[in-house]
């Protein structure tokens, strides 16, 4: 059988007409409607011509979005970047268009999933993925099971605080100090090019040629992003780490942030108390840009079954 699988992002919705191995049949996107223009009517007969394409063929729709929500049900307490759809019931909404089953997760849980049941986490009892976009996204599987707290939130490393500065500043949470845009700002004060024309294909064009300005940048990021995989690592005991999102295709990035997540446990003053400081075995996602989908899947084959 062949479903629609939709990845909702902040600037594009990419879709998919994939099997139930995950094999992707054809795929493609389109513009997201943006909040501060557009409504969630807009945004309904956005989905719903993309399922006209496929109504013939296709047996659900499964969904991946930004927000906090719970996917027994399909309501979304918010939105993300999605700010029309916080509030709303989804799963409703859409199959009362579409007349066919919906589900829809939480983005980042989806790449969990997706790693969970083929990826870097397959047959993984304690894992963490650790999604590097806008923000810090990801999901934890527990106990072999994709685990989301009383709330739906679990997961939502983004609002983590980084130090005191929380209190009064986005600065302080692990959102800004390890999204993409905090790679691009640590480079642009190293290079001096100014961080609106920098991105991750930009940056690592850099440093992969060997740009030792990039490389410092890249070590002070990793650096930042190797505390708190220590800190998660103390908390939960997992197995595998897998680093997920765009830049997360850079083995260059795994390779810095494996060094300094290695320096960081080496020199701890407690190692020689404590033999069991673990050190995270640290890896990349399998699905790079496709986890959304693969997990969005999965997890309408579970509700399904």
């Amino acid at each position: 059988m062949e479903y629609l699988v939709i990845d909702s992002g902040g600037t594009f919705i990419k879709y998919a007409v994939m099997n139930e191995n995950a094999e992707i049949i054809e795929k493609g996107k389109v513009k997201t409607p943006p909040y501060d223009q557009y409504t969630l009517e807009d945004y309904l007969e956005v989905l719903e011509s993309i399922y006209q394409r496929y109504e013939k063929t296709v047996k659900g729709i499964a969904m991946s979005s930004p927000g906090i929500l719970d996917s027994d049900t399909g309501y979304c307490y918010t939105g993300g970047s999605l700010t029309y759809i916080s509030g709303q019931n989804m799963v409703e909404l859409l199959e009362e268009r579409c007349k066919v089953p919906v589900t829809i997760e939480n983005d980042g849980k989806c790449v969990a999933l997706a790693e969970l049941w083929k990826g870097s986490l397959k047959e993984v009892k304690n894992g963490i993925v650790l999604v590097l976009g806008t923000g810090v996204g990801g999901g934890l599987v527990i106990n072999g099971s994709l685990y989301k707290g009383n709330h739906f939130s679990a997961g939502e490393f983004s609002y983590l605080a980084v130090n005191e500065g929380c209190l009064d500043q986005t600065e302080g949470y692990w959102g800004s100090t390890n999204g993409v845009d905090a790679l691009a700002k640590d480079t642009s004060i190293e290079t001096g090019i100014p961080q609106k024309e920098l991105d991750g294909i930009k940056i690592f064009e850099m440093a992969n040629k060997g740009d030792e300005r990039v490389l410092k940048a890249l070590d002070q990021y990793t650096k930042r992003l190797a505390v708190q995989i220590y800190n998660l690592q103390t908390v939960l005991d997992a197995e595998v780490i897998a680093i997920g999102g765009g830049i997360s295709q850079q083995p260059l990035l795994i390779r810095y942030v494996k060094k300094n997540v290695e320096e960081l446990c080496e020199k701890h003053p407690f190692r020689n108390f404590s033999p069991f400081i673990p050190t995270p075995v640290v890896t990349a996602c399998r699905y790079f840009n496709d986890s959304n989908l693969v997990g969005a899947l999965y997890h309408f084959l579970n509700k399904a079954r």
